[in-house]
């Protein structure tokens, strides 16, 4: 059977076609210096950073702050349209003056209980003379012992009625002090509700993001604003339950901002918060640069390299070279399974499985 010259030379380029469809690149592990880093993702978070909270419920009347204002220390920034605080302090206002009233001595209850002790003073003075002059009539028998007798019991009648109505009198009094203690207490207590209406800022700092607008109805503990420093600013780093045990103190970081790719920023970690967080599946900490920040806007996120050491004379291979599982690819096609080490985003460690004089390759 013949083939002719056009037909060899389409097969040969079918076949050259396939050959380079199967083209692999070889290399060998190499020795070299690299410094192992945790990567992770984060956001930039201001210092003393809190939410503004409401205190009340009712509809916002005046709203006197935007996003960026920088804001000092108990400054007014809102008001809410809580009608019962209001009617509430009034009312205790009123309460407390008839509190107050009703300690004088000229009260009409404390009044009327003076005028019965003494009206009861009098009777026993009354009492006390007719006992005297019983005792002479007894004594010289012109009346007889039983009528001596009731006048003696008159008279410690009215001894008990007088000391009855005395601490009567006292219990009055005390009663209208403590009612008085009372209604102070529920006054003050009216006006810190009365004060709740007004939002105000728990320190300075820069708004950085608006939760309300005018005229919105808020309830007790809605968020109205988020509130930081305006200067200083901090990195919180999501750090995968993997990684946390590598991470310590004063170690050095790498940040790249989204929002500026070309600069890097230096910082160091200054806090591992203790515990994990279940909605990000992951753990906190804190990092502080160490220069100064150009891009100062809270919640920008960005990428970030923790420098956990620096290691010399590793062997190492290249990224794309490691397959899932810890696969690599030995020339001629058996694949087989390393232990490994470090692994960034260009190398990995090798510690068993291959040295340096493997021949592996990666597919493309």
């Amino acid at each position: 059977m013949k083939i002719s010259i056009q037909s060899l030379t389409l097969l040969m380029s079918l076949f050259f076609i396939a050959s380079c469809g199967q083209k692999s690149t070889e290399t060998k592990p190499i020795r070299k210096d690299i410094t192992e880093t945790v990567f992770a993702s984060g956001t930039l978070i201001p210092d003393d950073q809190y939410n503004l909270t409401s205190l009340s419920d009712g509809y916002l009347i005046q709203l006197n702050f935007e996003e960026g204002d920088t804001l000092v220390e108990n400054q007014l920034l809102a008001v809410v349209d809580n009608k019962q605080n209001v009617i509430n302090a009034e009312s205790a206002n009123q309460l407390l003056a008839i509190a107050a009233s009703n300690t004088k001595a000229s009260a009409p209850a404390l009044k009327q209980a003076k005028i019965n002790i003494q009206l009861a003073e009098q009777k026993l003075i009354q009492d006390e003379k007719q006992v005297n002059r019983y005792k002479t009539l007894f004594e010289s028998k012109s009346v007889s012992q039983l009528e001596y007798e009731n006048i003696l019991l008159n008279l410690e009648n009215s001894k008990t009625n007088l000391n009855v109505l005395k601490e009567n009198y006292n219990l009055l009094k005390q009663q209208a002090e403590q009612q008085l203690i009372i209604q102070k207490s529920q006054k003050d207590a009216t006006i810190v509700n009365k004060k709740n209406n007004e939002i105000r800022a728990i320190i300075g700092g820069k708004v950085y993001s608006k939760k309300k607008e005018l005229g919105d109805y808020v309830r007790k503990g809605d968020v109205i604003a988020e509130i930081g420093s305006p200067d200083n600013l901090f990195v919180l780093l999501n750090i995968d339950e993997n990684n946390i045990a590598k991470i310590q103190l004063k170690q050095e970081v790498i940040i790249e901002l989204n929002t500026e790719k070309d600069k890097k920023y230096s910082g160091i970690v200054s806090e591992i918060y203790p515990a994990f967080d279940d909605k990000s599946q992951s753990f906190y900490c804190k990092v502080e640069f160490t220069e100064p920040l150009n891009f100062k806007i809270s919640g920008t996120q960005l990428q970030a390299n923790i420098i956990i050491q620096n290691r010399e004379n590793v062997l190492v291979i290249p990224r794309e070279y490691l397959s899932y599982g810890n696969i690599v690819i030995l020339k001629g096609g058996e694949k087989i399974k390393v232990e490994t080490g470090f692994i960034s985003s260009e190398w990995v460690e090798i510690i068993g499985g291959i040295d340096e004089n493997t021949i592996i390759i990666a597919e493309k």
